[in-house]
């Protein structure tokens, strides 16, 4: 069983950046897409960004674009998340997780199509 587990979180003031890093313990190339999500206090889990394993196509919500950068190393098994020009409201606990499914979805709406998930990383944005 491929295992994720996701690191890089932390505390940064409002304007800072962080680079959040998701490892699996087995091949990303079994997967079709890896997606970033997170979750705030008594909010819904909301979609960040995906990227598509083979070719490296990237989704965006519109609330990170321009500000985040999704991308995969499949030699090294590995995606992260650039996050830059933080705000405050990016406060959450960020997961990688990762989908077989292929299609033509904007894969960060659809958190039900991810089977494999990190236990997540704590980002808080504050002055």
């Amino acid at each position: 069983q491929v295992q994720l587990v996701e690191s890089g979180g932390g505390s940064v003031q409002p304007g800072g950046s962080l680079k959040l890093s998701c490892v699996a313990s087995g091949s990303i190339t079994d997967y079709h897409v890896i997606g970033w999500f997170r979750q705030a206090p008594g909010k819904r889990r909301e979609g960040v960004a995906a990227i598509r394993i083979s070719d490296a196509v990237t989704y965006y919500e519109d609330s990170v674009k321009g500000r985040f950068t999704i991308s995969r190393n499949n030699a090294e098994n590995t995606a992260s998340l650039q996050m830059d020009s933080l705000r405050p409201e990016d406060t959450a606990v960020y997961y990688c997780a990762a989908t077989v499914f292929t299609g033509s979805y904007h894969y960060p709406a659809r958190d039900d199509l991810f089977d494999l998930w990190g236990r997540g990383t704590q980002v808080t944005v504050s002055s």
